[in-house]
C-alpha cells in the first residue's frame, strides 16, 4: 500500500473528497474481487453501488467501515490515508454502518441502543443523552419505544432504530465533520410500503446529519430513490458510472441486463 498524502489530525476542507480510492484491490487468494479499481466521492454525494451477488459490493462497505484492509492501492477518508483496522485507530473517522439485520444489542433498551456512541463517550450527562436520543427515534417516527428491548419491536420498527442510531450526533465533534453513512441492503425482504419509508429515510437522515451516503442494493427503487448517482460493479472493476437519469436511460450493456434482470448480456453467473 503507498504512503498516506496527509495527517492525522489536520483540518480537512470540504472540498476535499470524502472517499478515494487510488488503483485499490482487494484479493481473495489468487482472485481479485477489486482490480484496481479508482473512486472519487465528494461531499454530499449519495452514491449506490450495483451489480450481480458476490461481485464485491459489500466488500467495499466493509473497507470503507475499517472492518478490512485493501491488499494493495490506497483509501483515502476525509483525505487521511487509511492503512489500519478502525479497531487499531485511537481516532477513527465517522463511518457509520446501517446492516441489513439491524444489528441491536439485544440486551439494551432502544434508547441504550440509539445512545450507545454518546454513553461510552461519557461527555454528555442522561439528561443531555436522552434528548438527543428522543429527537433521533422523533425523526424515523418512533415516538414511544425508547424502554422497550429490540425484541419487542417488529422487523420494520428494528431497522428504522438503526437508522435513529446512524444519526445520532455528538455535539462535541468539529462542526465541519461530516459522516458518511453506508447502507448495506437496507432494503432487503421489505414489502413496497415498508421499503419506500425506508427509502426515503436514507435521504433524510443523509441530509438530517450532513453527511454523504453509500448504499449497496439490488432494489431498484432503492437506487432511483435514495442515490443521486450510481456505479455499476462487475469482474472486479467499475463497468459504469453515472446519474439517476443517466441509469435509467443508458444502453450501457451492463446497466441495461441489470435493469432489465435479463439473463442475456455480459453479467454471467461465476461458473459459466
Amino acid at each position: 500500500m503507498s504512503l498516506c498524502s496527509s495527517t492525522l489530525g489536520e483540518k480537512v476542507p470540504q472540498t476535499t473528497p470524502v472517499v478515494e480510492m487510488q488503483a485499490l484491490t482487494m484479493q481473495w487468494g489468487t482472485i481479485p474481487v477489486l482490480d484496481e479499481v479508482n473512486l472519487v466521492m465528494k461531499p454530499g454525494e449519495r452514491l449506490a453501488i450495483v451489480g450481480p451477488s458476490g461481485c464485491g459490493k459489500s466488500t467495499i462497505l466493509r473497507l470503507l467501515a475499517g472492518l478490512l484492509l485493501p491488499t494493495s492501492g490506497q483509501l483515502n477518508l476525509f483525505g487521511q490515508c487509511q492503512n489500519y483496522l478502525r479497531l487499531d485507530q485511537s481516532e477513527p473517522p465517522d463511518v457509520r454502518l446501517v446492516f441489513q439485520n439491524p444489528a441491536l444489542l439485544g440486551s439494551l433498551t432502544v434508547e441504550e441502543n440509539v445512545g450507545f456512541l454518546l454513553i461510552r463517550g461519557g461527555r454528555l450527562n442522561e439528561k443531555e443523552i436522552h434528548s438527543h436520543v428522543m429527537s433521533c427515534l422523533k425523526e424515523v417516527g418512533l415516538y414511544d419505544v425508547a424502554d422497550k428491548f429490540p425484541g419487542e419491536l417488529s422487523g420494520g420498527m428494528q431497522k428504522r432504530v438503526s437508522f435513529a442510531r446512524a444519526l445520532i450526533n455528538d455535539p462535541y465533534r468539529d462542526k465541519g465533520a461530516m459522516p458518511l453513512l453506508l447502507y448495506d441492503e437496507p432494503t432487503a425482504g421489505l414489502d413496497p410500503v415498508a421499503c419506500t419509508r425506508i427509502e426515503d429515510l436514507i435521504v433524510k437522515t443523509t441530509k438530517m446529519a450532513c453527511g454523504c451516503s453509500m448504499v449497496v442494493s439490488h432494489v431498484r427503487s432503492t437506487i432511483e430513490r435514495s442515490a443521486n448517482r450510481v456505479l455499476m460493479l462487475y469482474g472486479g472493476k467499475f463497468q459504469w458510472d453515472g446519474s439517476i437519469e443517466e441509469f435509467r436511460q443508458s444502453d450501457n450493456p451492463y446497466v441495461e441486463q441489470f435493469r432489465k434482470g435479463s439473463l442475456h448480456g455480459p453479467m454471467q453467473p461465476a461458473d459459466h
